[in-house]
């Protein structure tokens, strides 16, 4: 059996964070059969900012509680997307840093509306790759909570 040190082991379920976001303690379902990643945005809306495309949206944290959170991030495309139903979907794709564990990187979402899916965030085959993770499908919460710098040095 072969090993990969450089890569660390993640349960099928894990707690990230979205830091530039201002979002942290999202719970994500790893799929490494969906290619891009996915977030649970509503009240999505393309705008102009500095002569670049951006989008504002409503992130919905919580499955028991509801949470939401108002977010602006640049655009990055209009993707064609196949869900997993069969149906294909037009989504706005962002690109934000994703926290999980001790490793910090950036990550394309798309935003859709996952109202009826259980976790609110999808984390794709392609973040996996990025961040250099394996899934262990028969653990979950494997890595600790991310939590959010203090940037301002205020405690």
């Amino acid at each position: 059996m072969k090993t990969f040190d450089h890569l660390s082991v993640i349960g099928l379920h894990e707690w990230i964070g979205l830091p530039d976001l201002g979002l942290l303690g999202l719970r994500a379902k790893i799929d490494t059969g969906a290619g891009t990643s996915a977030l649970h945005a509503t009240d999505i809306q393309p705008f102009t900012h500095g002569g670049e495309d951006w989008v504002r949206f409503t992130a919905h944290i919580g499955t028991l509680v509801q949470r939401r959170h108002r977010c602006e991030a640049p655009l990055v495309a209009v993707k064609k997307i196949k869900s997993s139903n069969g149906q294909t979907q037009l989504r706005y794709m962002i690109r934000t840093r994703l926290t999980l564990g001790d490793r910090t990187w950036p990550v394309h979402f798309t935003l859709t509306c996952r109202r009826n899916m259980r976790f609110r965030v999808l984390l794709g085959a392609k973040a996996l790759i990025d961040g250099q993770l394996v899934v262990n499908p028969a653990l979950a919460y494997v890595q600790d909570k991310p939590q959010l710098p203090n940037l301002s040095g205020a405690q």
